[in-house]
């Protein structure tokens, strides 16, 4: 009996103790709240492609925090308080309609200027919001402190900031991490690795939204708020196999995220104080793979430098903590959208025939992942990491490519191409797309155009009637003796 119950000890102990082991399996380091779904009772939660069960939200968190009537309401104030810097548009609606409104920050609003763009996207689970709260106080204080704050003015002055506070508004509203069809939209993008999510007829609307946006607009960086760790996650998310295994799945532009990492964890208040995660960065694969992100996507497909990156341990702390979290990030989100203009190459791209701008691509010797030229100025802007050497070829159809090579410091270069057009496309080149070209040009003036055709086509008409009306008269006065006799 005594050898039973010793047994049975033994036993319980074994438990015991494979418990925060198999925890740690499935989701990370002890204790860690590093997931991507809510912690209760310190259970650990790995990442999944489709989540089954999730832990109900206490109605109790949320007060204090903006409704999506209130976010509206924000959102639609700071458009009206500060109009001379702030554009309010839409880039679609959420399942049940709700608007996915976007705050743009720029000395030009709405206008397309020569200059680098980034976009801040919080919410992008309902159960993470503090990124919505943030994101509004940000908007509020580049407002307030445009022309008084040094690095809020550079912003302003050199970027085209646009904030969409909430990607899932829905999710919010039933306090859950999907959508209103509890679909988890950080699994819902194309990915490279994984063939069964591919193409775009299922993907949800506001997924949608997301990817008619970065392919309408050129967004040199981004990165998406969350909550639930604190850490600077990069790409890529996913391994090359497509399995669940952790470790290090390096981009080819590994040294330009780890460089945009480290800027917002070193500014942050004490995210590169990390234990869990060294330097307070990491690579997603290696922290625990998904498939489906959305910061893998902007990368491969809009050439937009993406940062997946998780503001607070708690998902819902308090809301009376709210502001301090805002100043812990402030710095870092400033710096972070700063480096578009302090780091990096920029310039801009013409054709030697005509002077004209031109949407050539740029690409990266080692990088199979280029950015475009705008094609109204031809301007491009590519992030780097300093202190590296850099092979940098400008290329575009018809026009013979060119290569420089630089050697990046602690600040940005302006690099500009001039491209020669090839012989047999010389002819062509000079009805190009551009501003300078013939078809350009005929858009621009086809209102003229259009009003001159129809006056003379007016004209035409009321002359054959005038003739018609002429011949019809003669034809009568030649009838009218023939009928008195």
């Amino acid at each position: 009996m005594e050898l039973f119950k010793l047994l049975l000890l033994v036993i319980s102990v074994v438990a015991f103790l494979s418990a925060p082991i198999a925890a740690l399996e499935r989701g990370g380091k002890l204790g860690s709240k590093s997931s991507g779904l809510l912690e209760i009772d310190s259970t650990i939660f790995s990442r999944h492609l489709l989540n089954d069960s999730q832990p109900q939200i206490v109605e109790s968190l949320s007060d204090g925090y903006m409704s999506n009537a209130a976010l509206e309401e924000a959102i639609s104030e700071i458009g009206q308080r500060c109009g001379h810097i702030c554009n309010i548009y839409s880039i679609g609606k959420s399942v049940k309609g709700f608007p996915l409104l976007v705050i743009e920050i720029s000395d030009k609003p709405g206008q397309e200027e020569a200059e680098p763009a980034f976009k801040f996207i919080g919410n992008v689970h309902g159960d993470e919001p503090v990124g919505r709260e943030v994101l509004v106080r940000l908007a509020n204080w580049l407002c307030n402190n445009y022309m008084k704050d040094p690095l809020a003015t550079l912003i302003v002055n050199n970027v085209h900031l646009h904030i969409l506070p909430s990607m899932n508004p829905d999710g919010f509203d039933m306090r859950r991490r999907g959508n209103a069809n509890n679909v988890d939209l950080n699994r819902d993008f194309p990915d490279q690795f994984y063939p069964l999510i591919d193409g775009l007829t299922q993907r949800q609307p506001e997924t949608k939204a997301i990817i008619k946006w970065v392919e309408g607009r050129q967004f040199t960086a981004s990165a998406s708020l969350h909550g639930g760790a604190l850490v600077a996650n990069y790409p890529w998310d996913g391994a090359q196999d497509g399995s669940s295994r952790k470790e290090y799945f390096a981009c080819p532009d590994d040294k330009t995220f780890r460089y945009m990492a480290s800027v917002y964890s070193r500014s942050h208040y004490n995210m590169s104080l990390s234990k869990e995660f060294e330097g307070g960065i990491v690579n997603g694969a290696l922290w625990y793979p998904i498939y489906g992100g959305m910061q893998d996507w902007n990368y491969i497909n809009g050439g937009c430098f993406e940062l997946t990156l998780e503001i607070s341990d708690e998902k819902w702390p308090k809301a009376d903590e709210l502001a301090t979290l805002f100043e812990y990030n402030r710095i870092s989100m400033l710096n972070l959208v700063a480096s578009l203009v302090k780091a990096g190459i920029h310039g801009r791209i013409f054709a030697s025939n005509n002077g004209g701008p031109l949407p050539a691509s740029v690409m990266i010797k080692g990088s199979d992942y280029g950015v475009n030229a705008s094609r109204i100025f031809g301007d491009f802007h590519r992030m780097l990491a300093p202190h590296e050497s850099y092979e940098v070829t400008a290329s575009m159809p018809g026009f013979k490519s060119k290569t420089t090579k630089i050697f990046l410091e602690d600040k940005a270069v302006n690099l500009d191409f001039v491209l020669d057009p090839e012989e047999n496309q010389a002819q062509f080149n000079r009805f190009d797309l551009n501003k300078s070209g013939f078809l350009s040009m005929y858009l621009d003036y086809f209102p003229i155009i259009f009003l001159i055709s129809l006056s003379f086509l007016c004209f035409l008409l009321k002359r054959k009637a005038i003739f018609k009306f002429l011949k019809q008269s003669q034809s009568q006065a030649q009838k009218s003796p023939t009928s008195a006799v």
